[in-house]
């Protein structure tokens, strides 16, 4: 788990909420050798994509069956250590996007995201935190997308304010996507 941390400890952190975010991983990596596993109840290791076309005027977004809303794409790290892997797995496995690839190679945003209890597999998930890693994708905006039943109801490509409408989760929209957004198009 070494390298995870120092992949994190060598981010630089773009606002105050990736400063704070970035300490709460860093501790809870040095806490928990569980950190990468879902069963740690408490908090574990996830990892996003924030897709975006090669103009970087629009972002692919799914909708997420848990969340009823639309959302960045990412997952579980499910004891996997290199989490760009993570994330670039569940853009291919949620959206059918193959051809996407990385902007950069490092951490694009870090994020400590609360997860409300809910029902999955017709199982109880009590609440808990997500320790999420963002990468920065390009992606052509005419590849075929395909839908992960199991897990969203769509996947579509949006314009910038058309993403920050469709989603109905008003705590991302102001703390998350709008952050990515402008450090996506700097």
């Amino acid at each position: 788990m070494m390298r995870l941390f120092q992949e994190i400890a060598n981010y630089q952190p773009a606002c105050e909420q990736e400063e704070k975010d970035q300490k709460v991983m860093l501790d809870f990596i040095c806490k928990n050798p569980d950190c990468l596993l879902r069963s740690n109840l408490i908090a574990h290791f996830t990892a996003s994509v924030w897709v975006v076309n090669p103009a970087r005027t629009k972002t692919l977004m799914v909708y997420h069956r848990i969340y009823d809303s639309w959302s960045w794409i990412g997952g579980h790290a499910d004891g996997e250590e290199e989490l760009k892997t993570v994330a670039l797995r569940e853009l291919r496995e949620e959206t059918g996007v193959k051809n996407a690839r990385l902007v950069r190679d490092d951490i694009f945003s870090l994020e400590v995201l609360t997860v409300d209890g809910h029902i999955k597999h017709g199982q109880y998930v009590p609440s808990h935190l997500h320790l999420n890693v963002t990468y920065l994708v390009e992606a052509d905006e005419d590849e075929e997308l395909k839908i992960k039943a199991d897990e969203n109801k769509g996947v579509q490509w949006f314009e910038h304010e058309e993403a920050l409408k469709a989603s109905t989760e008003p705590w991302f929209v102001e703390n998350i996507y709008k952050k990515l957004i402008k450090k996506s198009t700097r």
